[in-house]
């Protein structure tokens, strides 16, 4: 079995640079300091309470976007806020605001500990003030100065020439470009201290290619916790090469077959079936109120031999990766499920103290305008001892699926129906043709059942992966090695 990656142990130090960037710009220029923070805490502390926080947030973010030759928008905008959580069992009140300022601050606080009127009789133990834990993943930049308007309208019209160049059938091109810089600094109420400054760029290429009346789009990109220096000549043609292939590939694709099928997946993006079919399950929110199809199951093996699933937040530059999560806890490289046996579950604060266990730092929020919960970072199943090609062999006849689009999953049966953009049909160990219109229907736990062979190709997504869960978005990142899978149901066209 492929070991997990390892990385180094969380660390105070990286946190101070980050905590005086957060001073500077979420505290200082509205007059306010840590005293401010622990007059608005005690506050919260005058009831009883189990938790409490202030999440501050700045972010600036800037969008430019390439459609028929020419780069038709570009925005820019800045957020920024305070949200203010008390938490007494399992009850949560929250306020935030736009404002940040003292008063609106303590207004706030004097809001959510209300909560404690009708919640238990917990205390929070107060400390000494601390700096959290942390990590050093990745370089606190401002990722949107890291190339000037100039250059970064030029690298769109780059993939433009590049697309258009690669192929006559090549029709229409979009591309678009993003930046972020996040700043956030979280004030706990037992005293604890945490910031984290976050960039974030992606680029994504969309082709349109035409042949005989007949359109199809094929798409691709990436990006990560760095700058826009990433997305160099020979990136760009990745993705141009990747997003046109695509299109041409599906330009002679048939209609998909239907039926019960081996299916294998091929490594990277396809990880993102495993995200949505197990990951969500795994959170602890669910687990806790008994929802999901593994409640209950820590120990108990739920998937194949050999089957290991991580969470893991301490990738260097990766899109799904924090430093500290938004409660302050460092990230994690959590073990989710080894050897088909699950070991444990993504954990956010509440839930952990509920369910008697320790956060994982996975405590997630879209903005400080939202609540935190459990939620995914980058979610990955680790390498067999398989080659992929064997696997492709060991196919009577099957589907062969390396890109997906859009899927849902029910929680509590973790049935899933995912919809595959380049797939091809397979028998006797070759590939025959592309096919079009395949849609993967099957239960999470179940199909990890019926995992048969594991590839040694283990591979991350290219960083364009977003999680939706009760209205709130997060990066995240997933991956995979090949995988085959009998016995799933494939809705197919033909």
């Amino acid at each position: 079995m492929t070991s997990r990656p390892t990385s180094g142990a969380p660390r105070s130090a990286p946190t101070l640079d980050r905590i005086a960037i957060a001073r500077q710009c979420l505290l200082e220029p509205f007059g306010l300091d840590e005293g401010h923070l622990g007059r608005a805490l005690a506050e919260i502390r005058a009831h009883r309470v189990d938790d409490a926080d202030l999440y501050f947030q700045t972010t600036r973010s800037e969008g430019w976007s390439l459609e028929e030759g020419i780069v038709k928008t570009g925005s820019f905008s800045i957020d920024q806020g305070v949200g203010v959580r008390a938490v007494c069992g399992e009850k949560t009140a929250f306020a935030y605001s736009d404002d940040i300022s003292e008063a609106s601050l303590l207004d706030a606080a004097r809001t959510v500990r209300s909560i404690a009127a009708a919640g238990r009789t917990g205390r929070v133990p107060v400390r000494d003030a601390k700096v959290a834990k942390s990590r050093s993943l990745y370089a606190g930049m401002d990722p949107i100065a890291s190339l000037d308007s100039t250059a970064k309208v030029a690298l769109l019209e780059q993939v433009e020439r590049r697309a258009r160049a690669r192929d006559p059938r090549v029709v229409q091109v979009m591309a678009g470009l993003a930046s972020e810089y996040d700043v956030v600094l979280v004030a706990r109420a037992d005293g604890t201290l945490a910031a984290d400054v976050r960039p974030l760029v992606r680029l994504s290429v969309t082709v349109i290619a035409e042949q005989g009346g007949r359109r199809e789009v094929g798409s691709a990109g990436g990006g990560g916790r760095f700058g826009l220096a990433y997305f160099d000549d020979a990136q760009i043609a990745r993705y141009v090469d990747e997003a046109v292939s695509t299109a041409l590939v599906n330009l002679d694709a048939r209609p998909a077959p239907a039926g019960e099928m081996t299916v294998v997946l091929g490594p990277g993006w396809p990880g993102v079936l495993l995200h949505e079919a197990v990951g969500h399950g795994l959170e602890g929110d669910f687990n806790r109120k008994g929802s999901s199809a593994f409640s209950g199951r820590i120990g108990q093996q739920v998937a194949a031999r050999g089957v290991t699933v991580l969470d893991d937040g301490t990738l260097p530059d990766r899109r799904g990766s924090l430093n500290v999560d938004d409660e302050g806890q460092a990230s994690g490289c959590n073990v989710l499920i080894e050897d088909g046996i699950l070991k444990g579950y993504m954990q956010d604060r509440l839930n952990a103290r509920l369910m008697g266990v320790a956060p994982t730092g996975n405590g997630r929020r879209e903005s400080y305008a939202h609540l935190p919960m459990p939620r995914m970072t980058n979610t990955y199943m680790l390498g067999g001892d398989k080659d992929p090609q064997e696997i492709l062999a060991s196919i009577k006849k099957g589907l062969y699926a390396t890109n997906f689009g859009g899927g849902q999953v029910d929680i509590t049966s973790g049935k899933f129906v995912f919809s595959a953009s380049e797939a091809y049909w397979v028998e006797n160990g070759k590939v025959l043709y592309p096919v079009k219109g395949a849609t993967i229907v099957g239960s999470g736990p179940e199909s990890l059942k019926r995992v048969r062979m594991i590839g040694n190709d283990m591979r991350l997504d290219s960083g364009v992966g977003t999680c939706g869960k009760e209205g709130q978005s997060v990066p995240v990142g997933v991956g995979q090695p090949t995988l085959r899978i009998d016995g799933l149901t494939v809705g197919g066209t033909a």
